[in-house]
């Protein structure tokens, strides 16, 4: 049957109108003949239930500080409506060893429902200094808040990948991202390019942590003119997903492009200048990576012959191993921090329900299911987006089976890796 969805899915996606409204239809059936079920596993609750919203953001960064006492997390009144509110959110800090307690840290004027403001633990230390993204005199910006002396610096550009060691980020246009992406860029200012489909303007920057300097290091036409292919001349690009390697030395990011509604995609990697860009893969479709380390990325993703999945490819080669062949759905794959395990989610199934697996070798167990409620759906979804801790013991992830977004985790402990040693 997944099958079946899989490739019926790669046809509705050249024309997402249609898939909107065929697949909407159908979960709506499978909904109402599936058992009911809102969730399965050993899931503990981290944020209270007190009618607001809880959520951390992507699956790239950890929620926890270095002593993995503390947890970061985002409080909205309400996340079903806009995708990137203008209303403020607050930033809360969770302590663990004292009931999941929280007082409210700071807050932000510009956030998304899918990686909410960038918000995560500075390095290198990552238990002094938080870093997030901000809305202040008419400007997109980051700051860099001391929770031990509540002094903030701010930094003259959003961050949206962050090296490891705290010293620099790069960014991206978030306007024009929010324009192309709904749930992932902001919304306080209009897109200044909406009427260029490729404009010969910077796309992404190079962010000095220390100094606040920044400066270009690629253009929208840098990618378009690297490698042309001919469905890229007339088309609409932008670049979204950039990661850094685990050195700080390179960093991969998704070029994409839409030909009326048929999107392309292929990952890209370069240098922390924008020099040695690599096309690592090009089959039209790569969705959502991971650095399992200096020179090979985890990616789901499509290549020719042998179809949707999750592929490890092997930078600035043509090298790649398929991995995992019962998964063949789309989900936010990351390694552990020992690099033994991976963990990852599904979206929502037939019958509503999102499933997070944890892998080890060529071994696969679900942890656990989730309803989710059709009014996170779309643009306004809420994905599972799992984060390890810092020393691999314990996920968190976003859910929203007991009706509000809300911040949750699972225990890596002998019960849930039985199986898999």
């Amino acid at each position: 049957m997944l099958k079946i969805e899989s490739y019926i899915n790669d046809i509705l996606n050249k024309y997402p109108p249609i898939k909107k409204i065929i697949k909407r239809i159908y979960q709506l059936i499978m909904y109402s003949i599936s058992p009911k079920v809102k969730y399965e596993g050993d899931i503990q609750r981290i944020s209270p239930k007190d009618g607001m919203e809880y959520f951390f953001g992507y699956y790239d960064k950890s929620p926890w500080d270095a002593t993995e006492r503390y947890i970061l997390s985002l409080r909205v009144k309400d996340a079903t409506k806009m995708v990137a509110p203008e209303d403020p959110a607050e930033i809360v800090l969770f302590d663990t060893l004292n009931n999941n307690s929280y007082e409210v840290i700071a807050e932000t004027n510009t956030w998304n429902v899918q990686q909410g403001c960038m918000l995560q633990w500075l390095g290198p230390d990552f238990k002094e200094y938080i870093i997030y993204n901000d809305y202040r005199d008419g400007k997109y910006c980051s700051i860099i808040l001391n929770l031990r002396t509540k002094e903030e610096r701010v930094i003259g550009m959003p961050v949206y990948a962050v090296s490891r060691d705290g010293k620099f980020a790069l960014s991206l246009d978030f306007s024009r991202l929010h324009r192309l992406r709904k749930g992932y860029g902001y919304s306080n200012i209009v897109d200044s390019t909406s009427d260029e489909k490729c404009p010969d303007k910077p796309c992404i920057w190079y962010v000095d942590l220390r100094t606040g300097d920044s400066k270009p290091i690629l253009k929208y036409t840098d990618f378009r003119d690297f490698e042309t292919r001919s469905e890229m001349i007339t088309a609409e690009h932008k670049v979204n997903h950039i990661m850094i390697d685990p050195s700080g030395k390179r960093f991969m990011v998704l070029h994409r492009w839409f030909n009326g509604t048929r999107k392309y995609t292929r990952l890209i990697t370069a240098n922390i200048d924008g020099t040695d860009m690599y096309n690592l893969c090009d089959d039209n479709m790569v969705s959502h990576c991971y650095w399992k380390n200096d020179s090979e990325i985890l990616a789901f993703a499509h290549k020719k012959g042998n179809g949707n999945g999750y592929y490890l490819l092997k930078d600035k080669t043509k090298e790649y191993k398929k991995l995992w062949p019962a998964l063949i759905t789309d989900g936010h794959p990351s390694y552990s921090p020992d690099g033994n395990m991976v963990v990852t989610d599904t979206y929502p199934d037939r019958s509503r329900l999102a499933s997070l697996y944890l892998i080890k070798d060529d071994k696969v167990k679900r942890l656990a299911r989730v309803f989710v409620p059709f009014k996170y759906d779309n643009d306004l979804r809420c994905d599972l987006h799992p984060r390890w801790n810092r020393t691999g013991d314990k996920i968190c992830f976003d859910a929203v089976f007991e009706g509000k977004r809300g911040l949750y985790f699972i225990e890596i402990n002998h019960k849930n890796r039985k199986g898999l040693l």
